[in-house]
């Protein structure tokens, strides 16, 4: 019993542990969900694959969907893991095990692909692509969460262009008009009085509009930012994976103690159950050779009575002596008055009954 307790609490501690994990994924995900910002400008990671640009909400977006929806069936996971811990049965148990092996398979398979293999899922930052992206995309109508994402990346890390400003000169945004025609760069790209605020990158107010768009480099190098938004973000994809999976290893390791404690658990349900089986069966075993043995005294055709003697002839104690009845002195005994009784007991009155049988066996 205090090993099948000490099973317990391993099962019992590790739920608790995936309980938290559960609830901090959720929390997580709705976390995600209320910063905007870091939505939109996962749009950018997007950007170079066709399928995930079609998508209408950014990449992060359906990432944190699917967080909060991991954290939630990991909570349940949990809530039946304690269920299976008090009820203690294989069935169970087996359902605990095999969603906590769903899960972990999940994670494994989708950590392997943002490691290994990120184009698979539309996640790519090739410079050639990123740079035809915003020549496509930027300022043109129906792209606005693109224009607003790469505007946000420019007022964040102080960058202009993917590669450099010169991306804008080829642009769809400057060679169909969509912008001012005298701009050479968004003005997102200036140096902004009002960065400090949260929305400036909707709003942007150039310290010095005029400089900032001029076209002489020693006039603007001043008012415009001049770094690639590039290398920024490629560092802040690394940082968000990097989150990632911190995150979804510890949560590996814990689901790995899981399953180590519902095997544990299980090995100790199969011995606990043997432990109780055994003196049923040691039991049933005995009643079945009294059985026999019984048999074998009342159909053997000679069997032994014995009986206490005190002394022998010379007044020294023998022990028990015996002697030997056979079968017909057994029948003669007990069987026929037992049918003679049941004959007389057919004309006798109740009454009448006991004190016949007593005469008669006088």
């Amino acid at each position: 019993m205090a090993c099948c307790f000490n099973y317990k609490f391993v099962l019992n501690l590790c739920n608790f542990l995936f309980l938290i994990c559960g609830l901090l994924l959720v929390v997580s995900g709705l976390y995600i969900f209320s910063d905007n910002k870091r939505i939109l400008l996962s749009r950018l990671l997007a950007a170079s694959s066709d399928r995930l640009s079609s998508l209408p909400q950014p990449l992060l977006f359906y990432i944190a969907l699917g967080v909060a929806i991991a954290g939630f069936v990991a909570t349940l996971a949990a809530v039946v893991g304690f269920w299976a811990s008090c009820l203690h049965t294989y069935c169970f148990l087996t359902i605990y095990f095999l969603s906590v092996v769903v899960l972990l398979l999940t994670e494994s398979v989708l950590c392997l692909a943002i490691t290994l293999w990120p184009h698979c899922l539309g996640i790519s930052l090739d410079e050639t692509q990123m740079v035809r992206s915003l020549q496509s995309n930027y300022g043109v109508p129906g792209q606005e969460q693109f224009t607003n994402a790469l505007d946000l990346a420019q007022v964040r890390f102080g960058c202009c262009g993917m590669r450099s400003s010169l991306d804008y000169d080829t642009s769809l945004w400057r060679l169909q008009g969509y912008g001012q025609r005298n701009w050479p760069v968004p003005l997102s790209c200036c140096v902004l009085q009002n960065a400090d605020q949260s929305m400036a990158y909707l709003d942007p107010k150039p310290a010095n509009e005029s400089m900032c768009q001029s076209l002489e480099r020693l006039s603007y190098e001043r008012e415009r930012h001049t770094e690639s938004c590039l290398p920024h973000l490629d560092n802040w994809y690394r940082e968000q994976y990097s989150v990632f999976l911190a995150a979804s290893l510890i949560l590996a390791m814990i689901e790995f103690c899981v399953l180590l404690a519902i095997i544990m658990s299980c090995t100790g349900l199969a011995s606990q159950r043997a432990r109780l089986k055994k003196p049923v069966q040691e039991m049933r075993t005995q009643k079945v050779k009294s059985r026999q043995t019984l048999i074998e005294n009342i159909y053997e055709p000679d069997f032994e009575l014995r009986e206490n003697s005190n002394h022998s002839g010379d007044g020294i104690y023998l022990g028990p002596a015996s002697r030997h009845v056979s079968s017909e002195d057994f029948k003669e005994l007990y069987i026929k008055p037992r049918d003679l009784y049941k004959q007389h007991n057919l004309r006798t009155t109740p009454a009448n009954r006991q004190s016949q049988m007593r005469n008669y066996l006088v």
